[in-house]
């Protein structure tokens, strides 16, 4: 069910036309990484290792279709690995799209996500920010958030959350929930990630939990205290609990982004995120399914303090947040927390670092370079995404790379696993067979795009399916259409040889 209250509702935001550029592009939290989408759509008339080598499979095109695609996430069938399911935002369209493989990954097909209706006559919506995970009765669920606007007078009408539910593999998804709207209160929905609990034994089986920012507008944003939101449900997504603040809401204004909840072996839940205004990677612990979570502990301190202007994503700016996952594996080392993440270097541009966390999440490791590009050199990794095979206990992560561009521009997807433990990672591995250029020289690019905020991976059974933004058809046009075809949603396999 939706909130009440809808009619009559007063914009979150008006004046859009007459923010120049750089109001748009700023650097702070004072506008939700979904802001370049609704520009888009707004002016638009419609709408040492121990780790074994890796081998790469082809790269397949998921999305297959005009127009670009940005900002993915992927996950796979426990119960049935051929099942696997993408999702990725529609920069040129309202809804979200959906990607869906009966082969491993081999070909997908697609489908777009349900919008509901809107708010006012003359209103109209959009979705952003992919997350999908699957539980252990072949389910998929897959969230994101519902942005509300009026494009006659240019003004944000509110946010909400969805979460759709799929039972034949994300072929169609004809369930829908819709929840914790927001309207003249001066916040905004953004950057949700999902997690379901798909361990058998559980007492907390097949729960479905999503964490989100809830953050001030720009005109709030020096007064207030921005949550980092928590919502579960223990119904198959039919409803979800009321919202709760898992960071601190005390002690004056705060700044949050990039939640993101993962599940330990016996259901212990887990929500990390970077502290923007202390300059730190947090996470919280549940051991009651969500009904509550302990105090936030520091899994390492930041550098950069929300993003970072690097080439190539410099319209942008390349976020920093957690991407996250434990050992569910009958391995040596299950049990154990690992955390990724993009820091600026002294010297190396930015990194992939990681940390893992033996006790719970009580403590943490000294971070370690996951690329092994020269040090000494500017090469900036960014957009990393980490999973850990719960099969294998392999910890896999794959990034955004331009290590290869003498100008630090254009990009490549690379990848690489550890075994033991995260001690360690195998040689970084090229998983790309041809460079994307989302920078200002390539004039076919999506600029206020780019690549988005995140690229995803997921691990089972040995092999592990990165899923990434490629721009190698920008200039591209489709002969059936004559459209250009743009950014396109590619993945692939990598397994150990």
């Amino acid at each position: 069910m939706r909130a009440p209250g809808r009619m009559g509702l007063v914009g979150l935001v008006s004046g859009v036309v007459a923010l120049n550029a750089s109001a748009a592009l700023a650097s702070s939290y004072d506008t939700p990484r979904w802001w370049p989408k609704y520009q888009a759509l707004l002016m638009r008339s419609s709408p040492l290792t121990s780790t074994p080598a890796l081998e790469v499979g082809p790269n397949v095109d998921a999305s297959n279709e005009v127009g670009p695609q940005s900002e993915t996430s992927i996950t796979v069938n426990p119960g049935n690995p051929s099942e696997v399911v993408g999702g990725s935002n529609e920069i040129f369209r309202l809804p979200m799209r959906a990607y869906f493989s009966r082969n491993g990954g081999k070909s997908f097909g697609a489908v777009d996500l349900p919008l509901p209706p809107p708010v006012t006559t003359n209103g109209t919506d959009f979705g952003s920010d992919p997350g999908v995970a699957f539980d252990t009765r072949g389910n998929v669920y897959y969230s994101y958030i519902v942005v509300f606007f009026n494009r006659t007078f240019g003004s944000i009408q509110g946010t909400e959350m969805a979460v759709a539910k799929s039972s034949d593999g994300g072929a169609t998804w004809p369930q829908v929930t819709f929840f914790n709207f927001n309207s003249g209160s001066g916040k905004f929905n953004d950057k949700p990630m999902i997690a379901v609990d798909a361990n058998p034994a559980s007492p907390f089986r097949d729960s479905v939990y999503v964490a989100w920012d809830n953050a001030s507008n720009r005109e709030g944003k020096s007064a207030s205290n921005n949550a980092l939101l928590f919502s579960r449900s223990t119904d198959g997504g039919a409803s979800f609990s009321r919202p709760i603040a898992v960071n601190s809401l005390t002690g004056g204004p705060s700044s949050v982004i990039g939640a993101d909840p993962f599940v330990g072996p016996n259901g212990e839940l887990y929500v990390a995120w970077h502290d923007v205004q202390n300059g730190r990677l947090l996470v919280a612990r549940s051991l009651d399914g969500g009904a509550s979570f302990g105090q936030p502990i520091t899994i390492a301190p930041t550098v950069i303090p929300f993003e970072a202007r690097i080439a190539p994503q410099a319209s942008r700016g390349a976020l920093l947040y957690p991407a996250c996952d434990t050992d569910r594996s009958g391995g040596a080392h299950r049990g154990t927390l690992y955390c990724s993440w993009m820091d600026e270097t002294a010297s190396n541009g930015t990194d992939i670092l990681l940390a893992r966390s033996t006790d719970g999440a009580q403590h943490w490791s000294a971070p370690l370079r996951v690329n092994d590009d020269p040090t000494g050199v500017v090469k900036d990794q960014f957009n990393q995404w980490l999973s850990v095979d719960p099969v294998s206990g392999a910890v896999d992560v794959s990034w955004n790379d331009a290590r290869n561009d003498p100008a630090d521009t254009r990009t490549d997807i690379y990848a690489s696993a550890s075994t033991n433990g995260g001690l360690s990672f195998a040689a970084n591995v090229k998983v790309t067979t041809a460079v994307s250029d989302e920078s200002a020289a390539n004039p076919f690019a999506d600029a206020g795009n780019q690549y988005g905020d995140y690229e995803g991976i997921v691990a089972y059974g040995g092999v592990a399916h990165p899923i990434w933004t490629d721009g190698r058809l920008d200039g591209v046009i489709d002969p059936a259409t004559g459209q250009r075809i743009g950014e396109e949603a590619f993945s692939a396999t990598v397994s150990s040889k």
